[in-house]
């Protein structure tokens, strides 16, 4: 019998891998009476679903479009829900749910976090882990993000939260159009110079501090990337030490990160990513976490309990098998 109820909503949503995460993370942790599913819900049908839902749910994840959508629903609870207003999980807290005529099972108290920022974080963790890599906490480094949509905000955000980090550039094909980015990097980087932008087109410009940079996140979706890659063939002196994180994950590996690999980089794909976000968010709607440290993307990770460690497994393991 289900008793406990979670969901992925957004649309389209029919690839989603997040069900294979979540009910692998129950089975786990011995949670039978515990279901994930998908839903195909636009903006226009948020609300309806809301209201339908009984104190069976206990949290739903958000894709876009409703990252947004959901805000004048809930309590944003971690620091990059409130500050980048966006929000990809939703907890719900029947205990004390209000009497409203719009919501016919009671009206719950709805907390909302952003587990993409730290899901990017424990991606770079994991990766040092694995390759035994160590940087030095003096904001010295430097990162180049690839894009400048809202996956590349996110991404933003991490790389300020990682202290190694002292400059950020955005290479993206119409700088400037996210003016969120600057104002960002420059409360949350505390450098003299935090920030910079160049053209995606200028490629001299781009090989030029993809070669310098600590770290790399790839933002843009699909093949977009593709041409990338194909410079960094061309370009057969350039020599990469950086780590690349490309969000993509079909085809794994991509392009660009087999042409980073061979330049000498490092390269993870977009599938670690999305396994982290998806265990701070089980670990979040089944009440293991609450409002703990590592859940309001305020700090690294540094270790994790040896309860995480096997979720993390579980979920891995079946992510793999999906793909």
């Amino acid at each position: 019998m289900i008793n406990h109820r979670c969901a992925v909503l957004g649309k389209p949503i029919a690839h989603s891998l997040s069900p294979v995460l979540h009910n692998a993370a129950y089975k786990a942790l011995r949670l039978s009476d515990w279901f994930y599913d998908k839903h195909e819900i636009g903006e226009g049908d948020l609300d309806a679903f809301l209201k339908s839902l009984d104190s069976s749910w206990a949290g739903l994840s958000l894709t876009m479009p409703l990252k947004k959508t959901i805000q004048p629903y809930g309590t944003p609870i971690n620091l990059w829900a409130r500050e980048l207003k966006v929000a990809n999980t939703a907890v719900f807290d029947w205990s004390n749910a209000a009497d409203d005529p719009a919501w016919p099972h009671g009206k719950p108290s709805i907390k909302l976090y952003n587990t993409d920022v730290i899901g990017i974080q424990l991606a770079f963790d994991h990766a040092h882990r694995e390759l035994g890599l160590y940087h030095q906490p003096d904001r010295t480094g430097k990162a180049l993000i690839i894009g400048n949509g809202n996956t590349a905000t996110s991404a933003l955000a991490a790389l300020s939260m990682m202290p190694e980090i002292g400059h950020v550039t955005i290479a993206a094909r119409h700088p400037g159009k996210n003016m969120a980015l600057q104002p960002l990097a420059e409360r949350y980087i505390a450098t003299a110079a935090p920030y910079s932008e160049i053209n995606l087109a200028d490629e001299e410009a781009l090989l030029a501090v993809a070669q310098e940079s600590t770290y790399v996140i790839n933002t843009i979706p699909g093949h977009a990337a593709d041409g990338i890659a194909s410079e960094l063939n061309e370009a057969q002196t350039t020599a990469l030490h950086g780590l690349l994180l490309d969000v993509v994950y079909d085809p794994r590996p991509t392009q660009l990160m087999t042409a980073w690999r061979l330049r000498g980089g490092n390269a993870i794909g977009g599938e670690e990513m999305l396994l982290y976000q998806a265990l701070v968010q089980v670990l979040l709607m089944t009440g293991i976490w609450d409002n703990d440290p590592p859940s309001d993307a305020d700090k690294r990770l540094q270790d994790t309990t040896t309860e995480d460690d096997q979720l993390e497994i579980a979920m891995r393991n079946a992510l793999e098998e999906a793909l």
